[in-house]
């Protein structure tokens, strides 16, 4: 089937989505759920075919990204099951009055219509990508990337099952064949079928869709994300989240990629560090990208300029040396993508000056730049990390996946 032809089949099926109820969508979510844990050997197998195809053509953390296993598999399910616990978003008065005029006006929440998302080889999103959609009463057009396309299609295949033993529309669930760049540009050009797109992925899909969308876009997920440890910081406190940052999941957008220093305590810290994230690592130790000072004090690799403005979704480190808390904001300020960055200090002014000074989507305060997600912030799955400011920004859940309209009670006004 074209692309177009799935579009307008998602184009209709959109208003069958927006009627649904909440307990008709629970429903399908829960049918939906069960069905991935009743296919999980289907869509294991499936994705085996994908990292046999992928594997020596992608790194070996790429790879991790792709694999689906049984555990993964559960979690999906669990978190199908998660959002339709949610609040339901849609027809929610935001807002009523009576106006000078008598008429009474109330704000509502609506779905947004059609949502389509183009993301890279993380077969968990199809799944909660759908949820989301489905569940805020949208129509969900999902188009996965060429390495894991076999796993996506299966993923689907099973909720599209799933509805339609409901009586429900399968096309609320759509994937799009078409998995070249030609295809990812007809759905940005889509306008009139696509109400909202959201990329997910690397650099360089964020910027191909922000750059050629004729339709609504929200840019996403490139994180470039800072720690800063100050001269004031709880050093086992600091290497804990740091090595959680960086190396519990190293090819996510909120794991860290730069690591800035005070002055004032780099000569005792880098070595610290160094220990932590290479010698004490057996499997995966992280490469440290040095700045002069850092090297200065430690031994690893030259850092150039530009690893302060690269994703490197890997072991991979830049280090920093810095003055105090102001010029790591503005280090921040220069490089970041405003997406999740961090200070490490018990000293509050510090706190609250970092906190005032980073405009980004999330800003800690001695925590790991990883709970930068839709569960661990209690929105359910997630739809991806929003890092502009109109209409959403930071994890992007059900409330964000909606708009709203007015609706206007008269008896009869008219307007003079």
């Amino acid at each position: 089937m074209t692309t177009t032809e799935i579009l307008s089949l998602a184009r209709k099926a959109k208003y069958a989505a927006a009627l649904l109820t909440a307990q008709q969508k629970s429903a399908a979510l829960e049918a939906i759920a069960r069905a991935l844990s009743e296919n999980s050997e289907y869509i294991l197998s499936e994705n085996k075919k994908d990292v046999e195809d992928a594997r020596g053509r992608i790194g070996d953390v790429m790879l991790d990204r792709l694999s689906l296993n049984e555990k993964r598999v559960r979690d999906m399910a669990a978190g199908v099951r998660e959002a339709a616990a949610l609040p339901d978003p849609v027809n929610e008065v935001l807002e009523e009055r009576t106006l000078e005029s008598g008429l009474k006006l109330k704000k509502i929440s609506v779905p947004l219509g059609v949502v389509a998302i183009i993301y890279e080889s993380r077969p968990n999103v199809t799944s909660d990508a759908a949820a989301l959609c489905l569940k805020s009463g949208n129509a969900c057009v999902l188009r996965g990337g060429r390495d894991a396309y076999r796993s996506s299609r299966a993923i689907v295949k099973v909720m599209r099952e799933a509805l339609c033993a409901l009586g429900m529309d399968e096309n609320m669930i759509s994937i799009i064949e078409d998995t070249t760049r030609e295809g990812a540009r007809e759905i940005m050009r889509a306008s009139g079928y696509v109400d909202l797109l959201i990329p997910r992925g690397g650099a360089g899909l964020i910027r191909a869709c922000v750059e050629n969308a004729c339709v609504p876009c929200i840019e996403t997920g490139t994180g470039i994300c800072t720690v800063y440890v100050d001269a004031d910081a709880d050093f086992s406190k600091a290497l804990r989240i740091i090595e959680n940052a960086k190396t519990q999941r190293p090819s996510v957008c909120n794991a860290e990629e730069t690591c800035l220093v005070s002055e004032r305590i780099a000569e005792k810290f880098l070595p610290l560090l160094k220990k932590t994230l290479v010698d004490d690592r057996r499997e995966n130790p992280v490469e440290l990208r040095l700045c002069e000072r850092a090297l200065g004090i430690i031994p690893g690799t030259p850092a150039r300029e530009q690893d302060f403005d690269t994703e490197f979704l890997d072991y991979v480190l830049a280090v920093k040396v810095v003055k105090d808390v102001r010029e790591a904001c503005e280090h921040i300020s220069a490089h970041s993508t405003h997406h999740s960055d961090a200070i490490i200090t018990e000293n509050a002014d510090a706190a609250e000056y970092f906190t005032s000074h980073v405009d980004s989507a999330a800003v800690y305060v001695n925590a790991s730049t990883r709970f930068t997600d839709g569960g661990c912030f209690g929105l359910g799955c997630e739809m991806g990390i929003s890092t502009q400011k109109l209409h959403a920004r930071g994890p992007m859940g059900l409330k964000e996946l909606t708009s709203y309209k007015y609706v206007i009670q008269g008896e009869g006004q008219v307007r003079v």
